[in-house]
Protein backbone atom coordinates (compact mmCIF):
# COMPACT_ATOMS: atom_id res chain seq x y z
CA UNK A 1 0.00 0.00 0.00
CA UNK A 2 1.07 3.56 -0.70
CA UNK A 3 1.51 4.68 2.92
CA UNK A 4 2.47 1.49 4.75
CA UNK A 5 4.18 2.16 8.09
CA UNK A 6 3.79 5.93 7.69
CA UNK A 7 2.63 8.15 10.55
CA UNK A 8 0.79 11.39 9.90
CA UNK A 9 -0.79 14.24 11.80
CA UNK A 10 -4.11 15.33 10.28
CA UNK A 11 -5.31 18.71 11.54
CA UNK A 12 -8.64 20.40 11.04
CA UNK A 13 -10.99 17.43 11.18
CA UNK A 14 -14.46 18.51 12.22
CA UNK A 15 -17.16 16.36 10.62
CA UNK A 16 -16.94 13.31 8.40
CA UNK A 17 -17.65 15.37 5.27
CA UNK A 18 -14.40 17.35 5.63
CA UNK A 19 -11.41 16.95 3.34
CA UNK A 20 -9.25 16.29 6.40
CA UNK A 21 -11.50 13.42 7.54
CA UNK A 22 -11.45 11.83 4.09
CA UNK A 23 -7.68 12.25 3.96
CA UNK A 24 -7.40 10.39 7.26
CA UNK A 25 -9.67 7.65 5.87
CA UNK A 26 -7.71 7.22 2.65
CA UNK A 27 -4.39 7.33 4.55
CA UNK A 28 -5.55 4.52 6.84
CA UNK A 29 -6.79 2.51 3.87
CA UNK A 30 -3.31 2.91 2.36
CA UNK A 31 -1.61 1.60 5.49
CA UNK A 32 -0.84 4.74 7.51
CA UNK A 33 -1.33 5.47 11.18
CA UNK A 34 -2.89 8.86 11.87
CA UNK A 35 -3.40 11.26 14.72
CA UNK A 36 -6.08 13.95 14.57
CA UNK A 37 -6.47 17.39 16.09
CA UNK A 38 -9.60 19.30 17.05
CA UNK A 39 -10.28 22.53 18.86
CA UNK A 40 -12.61 24.15 21.35
CA UNK A 41 -16.33 23.56 20.96
CA UNK A 42 -15.64 21.48 17.86
CA UNK A 43 -13.47 18.99 19.74
CA UNK A 44 -16.44 16.74 20.52
CA UNK A 45 -17.39 16.67 16.83
CA UNK A 46 -13.84 15.71 15.94
CA UNK A 47 -13.88 12.88 18.47
CA UNK A 48 -17.18 11.56 17.08
CA UNK A 49 -15.86 11.81 13.53
CA UNK A 50 -12.71 9.94 14.57
CA UNK A 51 -14.85 6.99 15.67
CA UNK A 52 -16.22 6.75 12.11
CA UNK A 53 -12.79 6.11 10.61
CA UNK A 54 -11.71 2.54 9.74
CA UNK A 55 -9.39 2.55 12.76
CA UNK A 56 -10.47 5.23 15.27
CA UNK A 57 -7.41 7.39 16.08
CA UNK A 58 -6.68 9.56 19.08
CA UNK A 59 -7.58 13.25 18.97
CA UNK A 60 -5.39 16.00 20.42
CA UNK A 61 -6.79 19.44 21.18
CA UNK A 62 -4.91 22.08 19.20
CA UNK A 63 -5.46 25.81 19.06
CA UNK A 64 -2.72 26.57 16.55
CA UNK A 65 -2.52 30.17 17.77
CA UNK A 66 -1.79 29.06 21.36
CA UNK A 67 1.94 28.30 21.90
CA UNK A 68 1.13 26.04 24.86
CA UNK A 69 -1.08 23.85 22.65
CA UNK A 70 1.63 23.66 19.99
CA UNK A 71 4.23 22.67 22.59
CA UNK A 72 1.91 20.01 24.02
CA UNK A 73 1.33 18.62 20.51
CA UNK A 74 5.05 18.20 19.92
CA UNK A 75 5.51 16.55 23.32
CA UNK A 76 2.65 14.13 22.63
CA UNK A 77 3.98 13.07 19.22
CA UNK A 78 7.52 12.77 20.59
CA UNK A 79 6.43 10.46 23.41
CA UNK A 80 3.89 8.56 21.29
CA UNK A 81 5.83 7.92 18.09
CA UNK A 82 9.22 9.57 18.41
CA UNK A 83 9.06 10.80 14.82
CA UNK A 84 6.61 11.74 12.11
CA UNK A 85 6.41 11.25 8.35
CA UNK A 86 4.21 14.23 7.53
CA UNK A 87 1.13 16.27 8.21
CA UNK A 88 -1.92 17.83 6.63
CA UNK A 89 -2.59 21.46 7.50
CA UNK A 90 -6.36 21.94 7.15
CA UNK A 91 -6.86 24.94 9.41
CA UNK A 92 -8.63 28.11 8.30
CA UNK A 93 -10.89 30.73 9.82
CA UNK A 94 -12.07 34.27 9.12
CA UNK A 95 -14.51 36.25 11.28
CA UNK A 96 -17.92 37.06 9.82
CA UNK A 97 -16.97 40.69 9.28
CA UNK A 98 -14.10 39.61 7.01
CA UNK A 99 -16.40 37.79 4.57
CA UNK A 100 -19.58 38.32 2.61
CA UNK A 101 -18.81 41.50 0.72
CA UNK A 102 -17.42 43.42 3.69
CA UNK A 103 -13.88 43.72 2.30
CA UNK A 104 -13.66 47.51 2.55
CA UNK A 105 -15.13 47.68 6.04
CA UNK A 106 -13.28 44.74 7.62
CA UNK A 107 -11.38 45.90 10.74
CA UNK A 108 -7.65 45.13 10.85
CA UNK A 109 -8.12 42.78 13.81
CA UNK A 110 -10.37 40.51 11.75
CA UNK A 111 -8.02 40.54 8.76
CA UNK A 112 -5.18 39.65 11.12
CA UNK A 113 -7.18 36.76 12.57
CA UNK A 114 -7.83 35.42 9.08
CA UNK A 115 -4.13 35.64 8.21
CA UNK A 116 -2.81 34.19 11.46
CA UNK A 117 -5.20 31.24 11.54
CA UNK A 118 -5.33 30.44 7.83
CA UNK A 119 -1.79 31.22 6.59
CA UNK A 120 0.74 31.89 9.35
CA UNK A 121 -0.45 28.74 11.12
CA UNK A 122 1.08 26.62 8.34
CA UNK A 123 4.46 28.05 9.27
CA UNK A 124 3.67 27.33 12.94
CA UNK A 125 2.86 23.69 12.16
CA UNK A 126 5.88 23.28 9.90
CA UNK A 127 8.34 24.80 12.35
CA UNK A 128 7.20 22.69 15.29
CA UNK A 129 6.98 19.41 13.35
CA UNK A 130 10.16 19.67 11.28
CA UNK A 131 12.40 18.43 14.13
CA UNK A 132 10.18 15.33 14.32
CA UNK A 133 11.05 14.47 10.70
CA UNK A 134 14.82 13.84 10.87
CA UNK A 135 14.71 11.63 7.77
CA UNK A 136 12.56 14.03 5.78
CA UNK A 137 8.85 14.01 5.15
CA UNK A 138 5.96 15.85 3.59
CA UNK A 139 3.71 18.73 4.61
CA UNK A 140 0.53 19.50 2.70
CA UNK A 141 -1.94 22.35 3.09
CA UNK A 142 -5.43 22.85 1.71
CA UNK A 143 -5.91 25.86 -0.52
CA UNK A 144 -8.54 27.54 -2.67
CA UNK A 145 -6.76 29.00 -5.70
CA UNK A 146 -6.73 32.77 -5.25
CA UNK A 147 -5.15 34.15 -8.39
CA UNK A 148 -8.55 35.80 -8.86
CA UNK A 149 -10.79 37.79 -6.54
CA UNK A 150 -13.84 35.68 -5.68
CA UNK A 151 -17.27 37.08 -4.78
CA UNK A 152 -17.72 37.46 -1.02
CA UNK A 153 -14.56 35.45 -0.18
CA UNK A 154 -12.83 38.70 0.75
CA UNK A 155 -10.13 38.45 3.45
CA UNK A 156 -10.18 34.66 3.41
CA UNK A 157 -9.11 34.98 -0.22
CA UNK A 158 -6.26 37.24 0.84
CA UNK A 159 -5.29 34.74 3.55
CA UNK A 160 -5.34 31.87 1.06
CA UNK A 161 -3.14 33.85 -1.33
CA UNK A 162 -0.74 34.33 1.59
CA UNK A 163 -0.92 30.59 2.31
CA UNK A 164 0.29 29.87 -1.21
CA UNK A 165 3.27 32.14 -0.63
CA UNK A 166 3.96 30.58 2.77
CA UNK A 167 4.05 27.19 1.01
CA UNK A 168 6.79 28.35 -1.35
CA UNK A 169 8.92 29.85 1.42
CA UNK A 170 8.56 26.73 3.56
CA UNK A 171 9.59 24.62 0.56
CA UNK A 172 12.70 26.77 0.26
CA UNK A 173 13.68 26.59 3.92
CA UNK A 174 12.77 22.96 4.61
CA UNK A 175 14.05 21.44 1.37
CA UNK A 176 17.58 21.00 2.76
CA UNK A 177 16.02 18.84 5.48
CA UNK A 178 14.33 16.72 2.77
CA UNK A 179 10.90 17.96 3.86
CA UNK A 180 8.57 18.65 0.94
CA UNK A 181 5.88 21.32 1.22
CA UNK A 182 2.95 21.51 -1.17
CA UNK A 183 -0.57 22.90 -1.43
CA UNK A 184 -3.68 21.29 -2.89
CA UNK A 185 -6.17 23.70 -4.44
CA UNK A 186 -9.50 21.95 -4.19
CA UNK A 187 -12.68 22.82 -5.99
CA UNK A 188 -15.65 23.77 -3.81
CA UNK A 189 -16.92 20.97 -1.59
CA UNK A 190 -20.06 20.94 0.50
CA UNK A 191 -18.34 20.74 3.85
CA UNK A 192 -19.57 22.47 6.99
CA UNK A 193 -16.72 24.96 6.70
CA UNK A 194 -17.37 25.74 3.04
CA UNK A 195 -21.09 26.20 3.46
CA UNK A 196 -20.41 28.77 6.17
CA UNK A 197 -18.84 31.02 3.52
CA UNK A 198 -21.44 33.49 2.20
CA UNK A 199 -22.36 32.84 -1.43
CA UNK A 200 -21.07 29.26 -1.50
CA UNK A 201 -23.88 28.26 -3.87
CA UNK A 202 -22.39 30.62 -6.49
CA UNK A 203 -19.14 28.66 -6.45
CA UNK A 204 -21.07 25.45 -6.83
CA UNK A 205 -22.98 26.82 -9.84
CA UNK A 206 -20.00 28.18 -11.74
CA UNK A 207 -17.96 25.01 -11.16
CA UNK A 208 -20.77 22.90 -12.52
CA UNK A 209 -20.84 24.98 -15.69
CA UNK A 210 -17.12 25.42 -16.38
CA UNK A 211 -15.15 22.42 -15.06
CA UNK A 212 -14.46 20.05 -18.00
CA UNK A 213 -14.55 17.06 -15.66
CA UNK A 214 -17.85 16.64 -13.87
CA UNK A 215 -17.28 18.18 -10.43
CA UNK A 216 -19.16 16.69 -7.51
CA UNK A 217 -19.33 19.05 -4.53
CA UNK A 218 -20.28 16.12 -2.30
CA UNK A 219 -17.21 13.96 -3.08
CA UNK A 220 -14.01 14.86 -1.24
CA UNK A 221 -12.26 11.58 -2.10
CA UNK A 222 -10.35 12.88 -5.18
CA UNK A 223 -8.86 15.69 -3.09
CA UNK A 224 -8.01 13.31 -0.24
CA UNK A 225 -6.26 10.96 -2.65
CA UNK A 226 -4.10 13.77 -4.00
CA UNK A 227 -3.16 14.81 -0.47
CA UNK A 228 -2.16 11.22 0.31
CA UNK A 229 -0.15 11.01 -2.91
CA UNK A 230 1.78 14.14 -1.91
CA UNK A 231 2.33 12.69 1.55
CA UNK A 232 3.76 9.53 0.00
CA UNK A 233 7.28 8.78 -1.21
CA UNK A 234 6.02 8.75 -4.81
CA UNK A 235 6.36 12.55 -4.94
CA UNK A 236 9.89 12.69 -3.58
CA UNK A 237 10.95 15.50 -5.94
CA UNK A 238 7.82 17.66 -5.75
CA UNK A 239 7.85 20.69 -3.48
CA UNK A 240 6.61 24.27 -3.52
CA UNK A 241 3.81 23.16 -5.80
CA UNK A 242 0.15 24.18 -6.03
CA UNK A 243 -1.73 21.12 -7.27
CA UNK A 244 -5.25 21.67 -8.56
CA UNK A 245 -7.93 19.09 -7.86
CA UNK A 246 -10.86 21.04 -9.24
CA UNK A 247 -12.12 19.14 -12.25
CA UNK A 248 -9.98 21.30 -14.53
CA UNK A 249 -11.87 24.50 -13.67
CA UNK A 250 -8.66 26.55 -13.31
CA UNK A 251 -7.65 25.80 -16.92
CA UNK A 252 -10.83 27.09 -18.56
CA UNK A 253 -11.41 30.79 -19.25
CA UNK A 254 -14.54 32.49 -17.94
CA UNK A 255 -17.21 32.54 -20.62
CA UNK A 256 -15.82 29.40 -22.26
CA UNK A 257 -18.34 27.11 -20.63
Amino acid sequence: MLLTRKRFLITGVLTDDSIAWHTARVAQEEGAEVLLTGFGRGLGLTQRSARRLPSPPDVIELDVNDPSHVEALVDDISSRWGSLDGALHAIAFAPDDALGGKFLSTPPESAQTAFMTSAFSFKTIAACLAPLMPSGGSLVTLDFDNRQAWPEYDWMGVAKAALESVTRYLARDLGPRRIRVNAVAAGPLGTVAARSVPGFERFEKVWGARAPLAWNVEDATPVARMVCLLLSDWTSMTTGELVHVDGGFHAIAAGAE
